[in-house]
């Protein structure tokens, strides 16, 4: 039977306790000396016998320096983990009563940043990668040229009958160097890569990939690259649905963050699984500073003149009972 929140965290100390534990599962370990045994100064700030270093148990995870409670932060990743197709931070700010759209908005980043678990395994066997843009619409030319959208390279598993794991990466442009960072950093050597005939994959094989080079011109009813562009066509639909297309592209890596974590545990039936992994993740990733959000190193994006917080949407205006159709019940989804 499925567990409640309450069920599972009560109070600050429950909370702060599970957080020690993931932290040093196999007893206390100093940053500083190694040492193995510490005092408790202050709730979860730990003094090491050894050398006198005080470490405390947030430090190196995103709840480092938050002046809300350790509980407030579980019970967000709850709410997040429990939106099978993603929150908005007003429906965050919403669900945790936080008096400020922009807490509510960094806490969203925040969580997106450890959706990507640290040191995680490449892909392998069958792939395919392809590139697209994503984001509203935008004049101009199309293509790999267009102007005012994002440039995402899709790594997709073939995994028979579905698609297995996904990697997105926002890049500069499509160039071989761009493609190659990225083939590099989320494939296996030796594994079999197939992507269409653009020039930017033309080194695969010297970088030790089987490449299988599909037609650049699809057959009447056929895909070039289903995989890629089934997972392009979800995140687009997505977009749409959970944050009504309104993603700034300054901060649309972290989207893809969630987008990615999301789909590579879909088949999760246990929500409550879902919550621990995200909870673990956040107590490995480095913390980030809002300030620091924009500055993603592998993308180095030029300066955005709008590169602070968004601010909140307007909320959609609930309809009295006259006004309410029986076929829509008028609700904003977060």
């Amino acid at each position: 039977m499925a567990k409640t929140f309450d069920q599972l965290f009560r109070t600050e100390e429950e909370c702060r306790s599970y957080l020690v534990q993931l932290r040093w599962p196999g007893g206390f370990r100093c940053p500083r000396c190694d040492g193995q045994k510490a005092w408790l100064v202050r709730r979860d700030l730990f003094r090491c016998q050894a050398c006198d270093h005080q470490v405390s148990a947030t430090a190196g995870t995103i709840f480092h320096g938050s002046r809300q409670s350790l509980l407030a932060w579980f019970r967000a990743i709850w709410y997040v983990t429990h939106q099978r197709f993603g929150v908005s931070a007003l429906g965050l700010q919403e669900e945790l009563s936080l008096g400020s759209y922009h807490t509510a908005w960094a806490w969203m980043q925040k969580l997106r940043t450890a959706m990507v678990r640290p040191r995680r395994d490449r892909l392998s066997g069958k792939i395919e990668i392809g590139v697209t843009y994503l984001g509203g619409h935008q004049p101009g030319k199309r293509g790999r040229g267009a102007g005012g959208k994002v440039l995402v390279a899709i790594v997709a598993q073939d995994a028979g009958h579905r698609i297995g794991r996904i990697r997105l990466r926002r890049i500069r442009n499509a160039s071989a160097e761009n493609l190659n960072a990225v083939v590099r950093e989320e494939v296996e050597p030796g594994s079999m890569i197939r992507t269409d005939g653009w020039k930017g994959f033309s080194r695969l094989e010297e970088m030790g990939y089987q490449h299988i080079v599909v037609a650049k011109d699809a057959s009447h009813g056929k895909r070039t690259l289903p995989l890629v562009e089934r997972v392009a066509g979800q995140i687009a639909t997505w977009l749409a649905k959970s944050h009504q297309g309104a993603v700034r592209p300054l901060y649309f890596d972290y989207y893809l963050d969630e987008f990615t974590f999301r789909f590579n545990r879909r088949t999760w039936h246990s929500r409550e699984s879902l919550f621990l992994a995200l909870i673990q993740q956040a107590a490995a990733v480095t913390p980030l500073p809002v300030g620091k959000m924009p500055n993603r190193e592998h993308l180095a994006p030029p300066l955005d003149p709008r590169s602070g917080p968004p601010k909140p949407p307007v909320s959609i205006k609930k309809p009295t009972p006259r006004e309410t159709d029986s076929s829509d019940p008028g609700e904003h989804s977060a």
